[in-house]
């Protein structure tokens, strides 16, 4: 059986994963932050539940010997746990700001992804799915007929830019190793007051497809629902 953990899987995109990855036979570990809401996930779930903050080396480190001394191991690491981050323009942004939104998106991943490897390398086709973000495309905001295209969230796009390019250089590095980011798209959840034309299910699409490939699957990717994105 596939055992799989996804952090800031409380609600939303990452609560949607985990329900529908434990419908298709995963065994799911729900990772958040806050010890009520992703107990209350885990319970409503069906699920498992581990603290962790992405942003704390205590927490990540107490999360990975909890899941190693219970599931002994995994088989799929979800990075889903981000931060949108201030709505500031452009010209009042501060370092303070953007490390706030870096600590969560892209040092979290780092910082989860290095306690967890060990883990997944007891797996036989480990595999680990970043949760990126068609704003942090190239592509995608050039496009002014996309709504990434007409949207500026200097810091938030700039970090999913960086999730991207980590998840192809961690898939350079680990041949033995799975390494994908997911766009969920353009989705209804509360990054954007729920004003997405996406459902939570729709915006799952590509993280569940990523999550699910076998050993002969995809490295270095960055997919959406309708297949891989330039970036």
């Amino acid at each position: 059986m596939t055992t799989t953990f996804i952090t800031g899987a409380n609600k939303s995109l990452g609560y949607e994963t985990a329900r529908r990855l434990i419908e298709a036979g995963h065994t799911v570990v729900v990772g958040a932050r806050d010890p009520e809401r992703g107990q209350a996930a885990a319970d409503a779930l069906g699920a498992r539940f581990v603290q962790i903050d992405v942003t704390d080396d205590a927490s990540v480190t107490a999360a990975a010997v909890d899941i190693g001394a219970r599931e002994g191991g995994i088989d799929v690491l979800i990075n889903n746990a981000g931060v949108f981050g201030t709505h500031k323009s452009a010209d009042q942004l501060t370092a303070a700001d953007a490390s706030a939104v870096f600590e969560v998106n892209v040092v979290g991943i780092v910082r989860v992804t290095h306690a967890f490897l060990p883990l997944l390398r007891k797996s036989s086709n480990p595999v680990i799915v970043n949760v990126s973000s068609g704003m942090g495309s190239f592509a995608a905001t050039h496009d002014v007929e996309r709504v990434e295209g007409r949207a500026l969230a200097p810091l938030y796009t700039a970090s999913k830019a960086a999730v991207t390019m980590l998840t192809t250089q961690y898939a350079k590095s680990w041949p033995d190793v799975k390494v994908n980011a997911a766009d969920p798209g353009y989705t209804a959840t509360d990054f954007n007051g729920h004003s997405g034309p996406q459902t939570v299910t729709e915006g799952t699409d590509a993280i569940v497809e990523l999550a699910t490939i076998g050993a002969d699957g995809p490295s270095g990717t960055l997919r959406d629902r309708h297949g891989d994105l330039a970036w």
